[in-house]
């Protein structure tokens, strides 16, 4: 019997942290009877006075924002990390704890309390990649910072608290887990193959282009073969760029533009302002060369049928492995549609 990756179950390998996801298409013509999110709410105020995120106001430890004009980043009021947290370690045979410092940042992507990057231009998505440039170089460069982790929560279904357009910068001295994996199997292959894993992956995903969303000169956006989330993607960089230190000022406007492509067609697959997690993998900030890091971003949307059906990890997806119904390919197909 033939193998049918669109039809048949199966799991998939994701290089990038050595594990697998089980697929089964078959299970997209099951009725659905579960929970329904409630839709959004639209049409929020340019400038809420009620907000801590906006221009002027107060935040919640009395602190009063700048009139910021385009962005605004300040150290988050309630951090998860604290810069002066003790470097012990706690040992009592497998009792095994250690202390992390760090830094939490905000960045407020606009004034504009009603502005998502989906509505955002172009140029101003750039003054986001600039300040996502400026923070990676000056947290990276502290002798106690290992790891920069850029990324936002988009969506009340994703646990924002704020609906003002924002993202957060957490900046550890140690690496992250997920990090921790995407480097080992990186660097595996490097030793392996000579090249950079992603770069591979890149090349071979363009010559299929089933899984190709958009691309534009610099940039490319799929959805990964190993794809968890239902419209889960990746945007990757053509060239060789280990972290934000890197970019070229074309790099930095092309970034932005993809950024735009892929948050509007989000925003039209369901005519509903896309609720996500995404966060940028860049290389750690120990110093080394890291040849073997392809920067990237990840988004994870939990949206699966419509506005107010999602994904659920439950079950099998806690105590075995990730499962999805539909396949990457359907989604970028549909994503490319819209």
């Amino acid at each position: 019997m033939t193998l049918d990756l669109s039809e048949t179950s199966h799991r998939r390998f994701n290089p990038l942290t050595g594990e697998w996801v089980l697929i089964s298409p078959h299970r997209m013509k099951r009725p659905w009877q579960g929970k329904r999110e409630s839709t959004p709410a639209t049409g929020l105020p340019a400038h809420d006075p009620d907000c801590y995120l906006c221009a002027g106001n107060l935040r919640a430890n009395g602190a009063k924002n700048p009139d910021y004009r385009h962005t605004f980043v300040f150290d988050n009021d309630f951090a998860a990390l604290s810069a002066d947290a003790p470097g012990e370690r706690v040992e009592d045979g497998l009792i095994r704890a250690e202390g992390e410092s760090g830094v939490c940042r905000v960045l407020c992507f606009s004034p504009r309390h009603d502005l998502t990057l989906a509505m955002m231009e172009i140029s101003d998505i750039e003054r986001v990649v600039d300040a996502w440039v400026e923070e990676t170089i000056n947290l990276g460069g502290r002798p106690d910072i290992g790891a920069v982790q850029i990324f936002e929560n988009r969506g009340e279904i994703m646990g924002c608290s704020n609906p003002h357009p924002h993202g957060q910068i957490w900046a550890t001295k140690n690496l992250p887990n997920e990090m921790e994996k995407e480097t080992h199997r990186q660097a595996q292959y490097l030793l392996d193959h000579g090249r950079p894993l992603l770069l591979d992956y890149l090349a071979q995903e363009l010559r299929l282009g089933e899984r190709i969303v958009s691309e534009n000169a610099h940039f490319v956006t799929l959805a990964p073969f190993w794809a968890i989330w239902p419209f889960e993607t990746m945007i990757l960089p053509r060239r060789r760029i280990g972290g934000f230190d890197e970019f070229s000022p074309e790099e930095k406007t092309a970034l932005a533009a993809a950024l735009s492509d892929l948050t509007r067609r989000y925003d039209r697959l369901f005519d509903v302002s896309f609720p996500y997690s995404m966060g940028f993998h860049q290389k750690p900030t120990d110093g080394a060369v890291h040849a073997e890091w392809q920067m990237h971003a990840h988004f994870y949307p939990p949206l699966l049928r419509s506005a107010t059906v999602k994904k659920f990890m439950v079950g099998f997806e806690m105590l075995g492995s990730p499962q999805r119904d539909l396949t990457p390919e359907q989604a970028a197909a549909r994503l490319r549609e819209v």
